[in-house]
């Protein structure tokens, strides 16, 4: 799985590349359009792979919405990330279940 390194503090935090889709916009299309904003990798996306819930609220008030994560791949894996990152990690998912993770990569690690 890609992450996307992000610093909080000192603290290094991993991201997975995503954004809120909208009732009625068309999921895959938008996901290639960040993933392509986010890390430059023209990213070829498939099924979804992994079917989860986001707290889309805050910690205090959570409202949880589904959350999907699609199978993706990319003809070149390397990535230039937007100036938000400060870089990228490719590792599995049972991997990053055990890494500090940000809010958005947060649902995870309730997958099974």
């Amino acid at each position: 799985m890609l992450f996307l390194k992000k610093m909080e503090g000192e603290r290094e935090l991993l991201e997975l590349p995503c954004m809120l889709v909208e009732k009625g916009r068309n999921p895959v299309a938008e996901l290639k359009e960040a993933v392509m904003r986010k890390t430059a990798i023209d990213a070829q996306v498939h099924e979804p792979a992994l079917e989860g819930k986001y707290n889309a609220g805050s910690r205090k008030k959570k409202k949880w919405i589904p959350a999907l994560g699609f199978r993706v791949s990319a003809k070149n894996m390397s990535a230039r990330v937007s100036g938000e990152y400060s870089g990228v990690k490719w590792i599995s998912l049972e991997e990053a279940k055990k890494e500090r993770l940000g809010r958005k990569a947060e649902w995870i690690r309730i997958l099974k």
